[in-house]
Order: C-alpha cells, then structure tokens, then sequence
C-alpha cells in the first residue's frame, strides 16, 4: 500500500512539471526574443613541453652584421614553427675556418653546420669530419631534381659517390664584353680562343678603344691566378694527374701560358689587376672584362675609386651592351669557366634536426639569403632562378638570356681545387700555388719581364711545385 502510494505521488508531481513548463514552452514559440549574448573565452595556445631542448650551431662565413641579421631572421623563422630548437648562428672569418675547426674537434664540440666555399669541404671530407648521410638526406628532402647538375658533381665524393655537402649558392666568373662593338665590327663572342685572339687583333684603335681589355699581370695579386687558371683548364691543363704527379710543364699548361701572356699585345700596359681591368672597361678604354657576377652593379652606377670617389661611366647604357660569356673553349675542344660554390656542411656528430634546419634554410628562408646580394648568390635550385631574377634592381639592365647565362654558369663552372681526383694534400698544394701568387710571377716574368718564356716558366711551376708537395707530404 505504500509503496501504491509512492507511485501515485512521483506522478502527480510529474503532472505539474509539465503543466508547468508548457505555457512557457507556448509562449517561447509565439514571440521571438533576440537570443542572448554568448561570450566565448579564447584558450591560449598550447605551450610547447620540450623534454630535452635541441641546439644547433650554425657557423656561416656570411659574417657581416647585416648578413647574420637576415640568418638569425631565418633561424628565428625556423624556431618559431620548432619551438624545441634552439638555433645558434655564429659568424666566423673563413680565413681562420680550418684553426677553428680543429679547435673544436680536439674539444669535441663541433658544430652542427658550416657555410662555407667548397675548396674547404674536400679536406674536412677526407679527414672524416662531415656526414655523407646527413648531407644525402637534405638534399633528397629539398629535391635533388631541383639542384643544378654541377653543383651536385662538385659536392659528390669520388671515393664514396655520395653528397659530401650542399650545394647553397655561388657566383661565376665570365669575360664580359661589348656586345655593340662586336656587332659592327662582325666579331664572333669571345667564347673561344680563336675569338679571344681575333677580338685581341680587332678591338684596339676601334671606336674611343685603346685596348681589347686589361690582363692580370701584378706579381703580387690573386687576380692574374684566377683568370689563368680558367684558361688552363680550357685547356686540359692541371697542376697534378691523377695520380698525384705534379703537371706544370705539361704541353697543355705551356700553351695557355703562351696563349695567356700573348694577350698582352693588345692589353693596358701592366703591371695590372682587377682595380685597371674594371676601370678600363667602364671607361670605355678596353672592350672586354674579365670579372665575376659581382660587377653587374658597377656596370650601371660606376666602381669606387682607391682614391675615393666613383668612375664615371663613359658608355651610355653600358650594362646593356655587355655580353656575358662564362664558357671558355680552348683549342683542343675543352672547356671551361671559373666560379665559387658555397655549400652548407654538415658535420660528423651533427644533432639530426640539423638537418631540418638545412633543408629549412634551402626552401622557407632561401630567398632571403640570396636578396643579402643577388648578383653574387647565384641559386643552385631551378625553382629559385625566377625570384632570383627579381631580387636585384640591377637586373632590369640584363637581358634575361643574361641572366640565364649567369644561372646555368654554374653548369660549366670549375676550380683546380674542384678536381675530385685531389686528395687532401693536393689541395693544399694548390692552397699554396695561390697563397704564394706563383702563378701571377710567372706571367708578370713572361708579359711584362720578358725574362721567362712559357717553356721556362713552365718548368719553374714544376720545380717550384714539386718542392711544395714534397714538404706537405712530409
């Protein structure tokens, strides 16, 4: 009976909850009322929980302030979508490269990446300190389609035929000429000796020309090295063979060194360097230049002078009406053109998000490394060339078939020290030919002197070099 009557009771006050709620529920049904204001609170963001931070230690030769402020920009970038990694950028003088890194390697505190030119990369390969893998796996990661062909050759070990580094950026190096001169007098581009010695023979006396162009002659100066050393290698001409002998008197090297030092004839009287060979040319003195990319600005708004001030440009338009050829062919059907690789290497015992950094730097941040100074960052991907291109207000002078030509530079350029042959000795042989300017003696004693011909000052190189790589072999 109770339990009837609790029965009775529950559903009598379920009864009057409805009875209760139905008017309302009428009365919300007939009017409309603007619903009420819902205020949402924002979450924060998950803060990221790093177990263990990861730091990254960046060395870059790109160590001017305003340099390392765009690669601390770009590592910033990098951190902010990894907010476990620390990247450390640090600056380094190239020159003191090797001291530093052996420094650290005896400390055991090597840093994870490198930036650096690719004739440092071979010795630190071969003594072990870089990581093929490591390097292999970035650039599969960025594309290894997308790299242009030769900065991958440069980089690939012979001995492994892995990657050793990655390739970053570089210039190229080219005999740059009057396009409008060569055009009324009929002279082919100098892109072969043939054409060099017939510009050499046509361009004096034509025009305001007093010279066909300024040749590297000054003992003391790189310069003179740096052209030679293309037009040996144009020549097949090397300073070791591939079993390490030393090459200096070879038929090939005496005939680019006659070839070389005959230009003379047409040429500024010497002694004479880069500062002469530029100041010619825009003063319309000479009709070729030998230079790098890094000349495209001057050609437009005039070099500074040693003495201060700027040249003024004596040909209207002149940038328009210089020729780019980067592609030297000697007479034997070899050729070859000059440039400098820059590579991104990562080191033996680099943490693996290194790595990522690497790769972030080649796409995400890319651009912005090579805006620091386009004309000499030139990209090693294809799919960066078309930006490139816009990155510099100086390009609007060039043609895009001239900027093409400096892009794909990269596909012909060359250095002694790039020969995959060369072990670490070798190198620094070739270290020491130009840190001593042998090569620079020698045609200031052949052009200029006339106490040396190409046969003894050939044979000089030989005695000269045999006597180094005896003392680095030690």
């Amino acid at each position: 009976m109770k339990d009837i009557k609790k029965i009775f009771a529950v559903l009598f006050v379920l009864a009057l909850a409805i009875t209760a709620c139905a008017p309302a529920a009428v009365e919300e049904a007939a009017v409309e009322e603007p619903a009420a204001e819902v205020v949402v609170e924002e979450e924060e963001a998950p803060v990221a929980v790093c177990e263990e931070e990861v730091v990254v230690e960046f060395w870059s030769t790109d160590n001017e302030e305003d340099r390392i402020d765009t690669y601390e920009a770009v590592a910033a970038g990098y951190m902010a979508e990894n907010p476990c990694v620390d990247v450390r950028i640090v600056p380094i003088d190239e020159s003191s490269i090797t001291q530093r890194v052996a420094t650290a390697q005896a400390a055991n505190r090597l840093p994870d990446i490198i930036r650096m030119g690719v004739e440092i990369m071979y010795p630190f390969a071969l003594d072990g300190l870089l990581s093929e893998d490591a390097a292999g796996a970035v650039i599969a990661a960025v594309g290894e389609d997308d790299f242009r062909a030769k900065p991958l050759e440069v980089v690939t070990s012979s001995a492994s035929g892995n990657y050793m580094a990655v390739p970053f950026d570089g210039w190229v190096q080219a005999l740059w000429y009057r396009t409008d001169v060569f055009g009324d007098l009929g002279l082919a581009a100098p892109t072969t000796w043939d054409a060099i010695d017939a510009a050499c023979d046509t361009l004096p006396g034509e025009g305001n020309l007093l010279y066909a162009l300024t040749l590297g002659t000054a003992p003391a100066e790189g310069y003179p090295h740096q052209v030679f050393e293309q037009v040996a290698m144009s020549n097949n001409a090397w300073p070791f063979d591939a079993d390490g002998n030393v090459t200096m008197d070879t038929p090939e090297m005496i005939a680019a060194l006659k070839f070389y030092t005959d230009l003379q004839r047409c040429a500024m009287p010497g002694p004479q360097f880069w500062r002469g060979a530029r100041e010619s040319y825009e003063l319309d003195q000479s009709g070729m230049l030998v230079y790098s990319t890094y000349i495209m600005d001057d050609l437009v708004d005039g070099s500074g002078m040693e003495d201060g001030g700027t040249i003024e440009i004596a040909v209207e338009d002149l940038a328009e009406k210089s020729g780019f050829a980067p592609l030297m062919e000697g007479p034997g059907g070899d050729s070859a053109s000059y440039g400098q690789l820059v590579v991104l290497a990562l080191t033996a015992d680099a943490d693996p998000e290194a790595q990522a950094v690497v790769e972030y730097f080649l796409t995400k941040g890319y651009i912005d490394v090579l805006k620091l100074s386009p004309m000499g960052k030139v990209p090693v991907l294809k799919s960066a060339l078309a930006e490139w291109k816009g990155l510099s207000e100086y390009f609007a002078y060039y043609s895009d078939d001239t900027l093409t030509q400096i892009a794909d530079g990269f596909e012909t350029a060359n250095r002694w020290l790039y020969n995959p042959d060369y072990g670490p000795v070798e190198i620094a042989v070739i270290g020491d030919i130009q840190g001593r300017n042998l090569i620079s003696q020698v045609i200031s004693n052949i052009a200029l002197e006339g106490i040396m011909t190409p046969e003894t000052g050939a044979a000089f190189l030989q005695t000269e070099v045999e006597v180094l790589l005896a003392d680095r072999s030690e």
